[in-house]
């Protein structure tokens, strides 16, 4: 009969070889691989989403808009031909250019702001990144 020595594990339990503990060690990179993965899908599934309703939203927005300003326009022109003749054109072309370089302003700025960004991915990849450097 074996008798234990100082320093050996308890009876009935072995020591993980090499094998093993690469193993484990190949198993738990794929398990945060994997959940990094997940997360990124969710995040970009809901930034798909809001992407979407973006610009559903603002389809209907401009639509709306080009009517309102069809007819404001056409009414503004009727009502100031017999003053202006046709220098009204000349400032409703004015106007309108001015409004497109304001809104074209503003939608740059929010690429700038980098609003469809995965920040919670992101952030989690340069942690496994920084952990495993």
């Amino acid at each position: 009969m074996k008798q234990p020595h100082a320093g050996d594990d308890a009876p009935g339990e072995e020591r993980p070889g090499l094998v093993a503990g690469l193993a484990g060690i190949a198993r738990n990179t794929f398990g945060l691989f994997v959940s990094r993965i997940e997360l990124a899908a969710l995040e970009l599934g809901e930034v798909r989403d809001n992407l979407a309703r973006l610009l559903f939203i603002g389809a209907l927005g401009i639509v709306a808009i080009l009517f309102a300003l069809g007819c404001w326009t056409a009414l503004l022109v009727v009502l100031a031909w017999e003053s202006m003749g046709w220098k009204i054109l000349l400032v409703v072309a004015i106007v309108y250019t001015l409004l497109a370089i304001g809104i074209l302003r503003r939608a740059r700025s929010y690429l700038v702001q980098d609003r469809l960004a995965m920040p919670a991915t992101l952030a989690e990849l340069r942690k496994d990144r920084d952990a495993l450097m």
